[in-house]
């Protein structure tokens, strides 16, 4: 643990656990600088061979969810080191699109830059609806790269053009127009509905439910025919596994018990 970032693992009904995520820099509105990219970046990692995790929180403290990447720090780059820092905030990306549980960006207020890339590489988001969303990187003489890719598939060519290239603004209202997040709650209730999810999360399948996100990743990137063909592997090995065995006849018993009742 870090004075800058806290990790917490809640118990879930199911057994397994919930890994909240805080950013803790709350006084540079919790930009990520080289540092801070490594510590989250290791955090993300320390979690993939851990099979009790059920799903991730990422969220920040204060008046940020993550605004972007230290200024200071970019405002010192060259070649060098610019293609060093990108590269390991790409790898930070990587960590939370690879990470096996499902990720949720409970995003508290402004995400921007490197921090909207950060939501968008996580499964689910919701948002307070006082954050702010943005690509401000053209303003400060930097194309917006890496996982910024991944806006025109969640908002479509035209509105990520926007975003990227004007580097306005955008109120949580129009990022949940636009599909950037899923739901936008009052601030006091954004926890709640994180834990809402994690809630239906937990009522899942664990087996099913990694197998569902890794297929998700598959969607993103491979044909259909390939991502089909990934589906139906998927479906096999979940059923070696015995668990939609167990859980169906848990289901059937549920089921009778309801009839019964009447």
């Amino acid at each position: 643990m870090s004075e800058l970032l806290t990790i917490e693992r809640r118990g879930l009904p199911s057994g397994d656990v919930a890994v909240w995520i805080t950013m803790r820099r709350e006084r540079r509105l919790n930009a990520l600088d080289a540092a801070q990219t490594g510590r989250l970046t290791d955090a993300f990692a320390s979690l993939a061979d851990d099979g009790a995790v059920r799903a991730v929180v990422l969220t920040g403290s204060g008046r940020g969810f993550i605004g972007g990447a230290d200024i200071d720090e970019l405002s010192e780059l060259d070649e060098t080191s610019g293609r060093r820092f990108i590269s390991d905030l790409h790898r930070l990306i990587t960590a939370i699109r690879r990470c096996p549980a499902p990720t949720i960006a409970a995003i508290n207020g402004y995400c921007l830059g490197g921090g909207l890339e950060v939501a968008a590489a996580c499964d689910l988001r919701v948002a307070a609806d006082s954050a702010r969303f943005g690509m401000p990187e053209v303003r400060v003489g930097l194309p917006s790269v890496i996982e910024a890719a991944l806006l025109p598939r969640l908002v479509g060519w035209g509105k990520a053009a926007e975003i990227v290239l004007t580097a306005n603004q955008l109120d949580a209202a129009e990022a949940e127009r636009i599909g950037l997040v899923q739901k936008v709650v009052p601030a006091a209730e954004l926890n709640d509905a994180a834990e809402a999810w994690l809630g239906d999360l937990d009522a899942a399948g664990p087996q099913a439910l990694r197998a569902q996100k890794a297929l998700l990743r598959r969607w993103e990137s491979e044909p259909l025919d390939r991502a089909v063909a990934a589906g139906i592997q998927q479906f096999a090995e979940v059923c070696r596994t015995g668990e939609p065995v167990r859980m169906i006849a848990a289901f059937k018993d549920e089921r009778a018990a309801a009839k019964a009742k009447g």
